[in-house]
């Protein structure tokens, strides 16, 4: 088993492992404001398993379009939390005389 092969079984199970935790907290929490917190884990988790794919398969065609994923997910996360955020403030009765 080579370094290579170490690594991106590392970064794989690693990524994995963040991604898991995230849905099983966006499962069981309650409040839509409480599983934003979760999109930020998730997203790092899928940049790691984005490294894996590059660890594996250098910087060919697969492990390029890896790191367009990666720097997509980076830059979209956080807008897409918020947009989450600000559709689910104005859903929500309890917290529209607070705006």
């Amino acid at each position: 088993m080579s370094v290579r092969d170490v690594a991106t079984a590392v970064l794989a199970g690693a990524g994995v492992g963040l991604l898991v935790l995230a849905v099983a907290g966006v499962t069981l929490l309650p409040d839509p404001f409480d599983r934003l917190h979760l999109a930020g884990p998730a997203s790092f988790g899928l940049v790691l398993l984005c490294a894996a794919v590059v660890v594996r398969e250098s910087f060919s065609l697969i492990g390029n379009k890896s790191l367009v994923l990666g720097a997509l997910t980076v830059v979209g996360a956080p807008v897409l939390t918020h947009v989450t955020g600000r559709a689910a403030l104005l859903d929500d009765p309890a917290r529209r005389g607070s705006r």
